[in-house]
């Protein structure tokens, strides 16, 4: 038998339509034992019995490993293959051909940004038996990690992460038709001239890998790639700021055609105070004041400015830009640290944060009642040397406040686990969105998901009751004015117990050439590839005429060598022609 090592060494393929029965398939998968799914615990909450499913395939699962131990291995891979059409789940059924039911414990209307994540992904119960098979991971990586068997709109042709990956048309898509309305400004930017065409419009995508960033950005400029990010060596180079810190491209990119599209991302990074701490956590005002007097000192927009290329703005709350319940503007003013002036939010000054170091207990950096100099520790991960800026950077915005901060660096396992088992009194972390609504970070601040108590996000242990409280009202809300009251309650009480010092939310630049078309950044739902559109016969224009041959250096050279050999013809000629010297041998 022929050994196989891909999926095209197997002859019998074929395809089939997508039906309900997929989807309650891949809600079973979440409580299988092999898969593992992250959200499984999450998911047992409130899908009706999706906990005892779970409970039975453990059972299940050890039955079968029983049954062929010393057979094939302890490993679970190579135990035979448990179907999941045999194992009922109480709240999921199948209505019809294309409509299933799910049923889920009280209200939480978040579930359907969860359906809408690969996690729910439909999986045909015919690719899970195909690679549960024996010997499909053994060196081979046959598997759904390499070879996904999906519906959409483009097929996985060539996986190679180290070289290069390549999407086509999937011929058996049923098409979808380019949407003929937008945002506002979207008509005006072009972003509705395919309104009605079927998607996808590009039949092949390639992404190639690059090791290094120099050649990759060189290529894009030459315009090998279509679109590019902008790394930190290359951003002078594209983009300049102006007086407003607006994004400009150079002329250079102009020139070349090249368009920015700028987009703040649905992400907050953030430095956080240990609430376990006996120094810097809990709700005492001495506490609170010194954390309000570290959020006025630590400058973020100097941050930004320093290591991220301007690429970001400062937070004023738990919530990024595009979910709702976050306010712009003047009413998003954290007053805490910022004071509105001339039209825009201003740092209060470092005399207001060294007042309430004072109020707090420690005038200039010192314990009133003992003298020391206040010491707080950061921990951290530490990468390399690069790192060194970024730490000399923290301790210069304490000791504006003559505070020392001590930066205790380790390995990123390690990290966790002081994380876990509250053993930090200051670190710095990053929440990015699962999906758009604002229960995805405020929970975050949610007492009874205080990480070192019940192993929850709210890794800085922050507890408040007011807070909690309304977080149980808001958490389940439609979204409208009422929700909004409460966020900004909630808000209001973040800012002032300051458990966080609200760091910044990252802001996304991507450049494309000028024959690339429809592309617009969306951070929830990464899915515009199929409405991308190319003009072919432009990019193969643009290549010719950005990499023309440069001849100029092979006609020189050409000269010299020519010049060169006819010096030395020359030389030749003339000691062959003269005349030979008389013996100078004694007579």
């Amino acid at each position: 038998m022929r050994r196989k090592f891909t999926l095209a060494d197997f002859p019998d393929q074929g395809t089939r339509e997508l039906t309900a029965e997929d989807y309650v398939y891949q809600i079973k998968r979440l409580a299988h034992p092999r898969v593992v799914s992250p959200i499984f615990g999450h998911m047992s909450e409130y899908i009706v019995g999706l906990k005892e499913l779970g409970e039975r395939l453990q059972a299940e699962n050890r039955r079968l490993a029983a049954e062929h131990a010393g057979r094939y291995g302890r490993a679970d891979r190579n135990l035979p293959w448990i179907d999941l059409r045999e194992h009922p789940l109480e709240g999921v059924a199948v209505v019809d051909r294309y409509t299933y039911r799910v049923l889920i414990k009280g209200a939480y209307p978040q579930f359907v940004f969860w359906l809408a994540m690969p996690f729910f992904a439909p999986m045909p119960h015919e690719a899970d038996r195909f690679y549960a098979q024996r010997g499909m991971s053994d060196g081979r990586n046959l598997n759904l990690d390499w070879y996904p068997v999906g519906t959409g709109h483009y097929m996985l042709v060539e996986h190679n992460p180290n070289a290069r990956m390549v999407l086509e048309r999937n011929p058996h898509f049923r098409g979808e038709p380019y949407p003929d309305e937008g945002a506002p400004g979207d008509a005006a930017a072009g972003l509705l001239a395919d309104a009605g065409k079927t998607a996808p419009l590009v039949d092949r995508v390639v992404y190639t890998r690059e090791k290094e960033a120099i050649p990759y950005w060189n290529k894009f400029l030459q315009g090998y790639y279509d679109q590019s990010g902008i790394s930190s060596d290359s951003f002078d180079q594209a983009v300049r700021l102006d007086l407003d810190g607006e994004a400009r491209l150079t002329p250079e990119m102009q020139e070349q055609g090249i368009w920015l599209r700028t987009s703040v991302g649905t992400t907050t990074y953030y430095l956080a105070f240990n609430f376990l701490d006996p120094v810097v956590g809990g709700l005492a005002e001495r506490a609170r004041k010194l954390r309000q007097a570290v959020s006025i000192a630590v400058d973020w927009e100097e941050f930004i400015s320093i290591f991220s290329n301007g690429r970001g703005i400062a937070g004023m709350g738990p919530l990024p830009p595009g979910i709702f319940g976050y306010r712009d503007g003047r009413e998003g003013l954290n007053p805490v640290v910022y004071e509105w002036v001339d039209g825009a939010p201003r740092r209060k000054p470092i005399a207001e944060a060294r007042q309430l170091l004072a109020e707090a207990g420690y005038p200039n950096g010192r314990d009133a009642a003992t003298g020391q100099p206040l010491v707080l520790y950061l921990d951290t991960v530490q990468r390399g040397p690069s790192d060194k800026p970024r730490f000399d950077w923290y301790r210069r915005q304490f000791a504006k406040l003559d505070i020392q901060l001590e930066i205790r660096a380790t390995d990123w396992n390690r990290f966790q686990e002081k994380i876990r088992a509250g053993n930090t009194q200051l670190f710095f972390l990053g929440w990015n969105a699962d999906y758009p609504d604002p229960e995805n970070f405020m929970f975050l601040l949610n007492g009874p998901q205080a990480r070192a108590k019940t192993g929850g996000e709210n890794a800085a242990n922050y507890q408040n009751p007011e807070y909690d409280r309304l977080f149980e009202r808001m958490k389940n809300m439609a979204n409208g004015p009422e929700r909004q009251a409460i966020i900004d309650r909630m808000t209001a009480i973040a800012r002032a117990d300051a458990p966080w010092v609200w760091g910044f939310h990252p802001k996304d630049y991507s450049l494309g050439h000028g024959w690339l078309y429809n592309v617009k950044p969306n951070h929830m739902a990464r899915n515009g590839l199929k409405f991308y559109r190319i003009d072919p016969q432009l990019r193969e224009a643009k290549r010719r005429e950005w990499n023309q041959p440069v001849v100029w250096p092979l006609v020189l050279l050409a000269v010299v060598l020519a010049a060169v050999a006819l010096a030395g013809v020359r030389a030749y000629r003339r000691r062959e022609r003269a005349a030979a010297r008389p013996s100078q041998r004694p007579a």
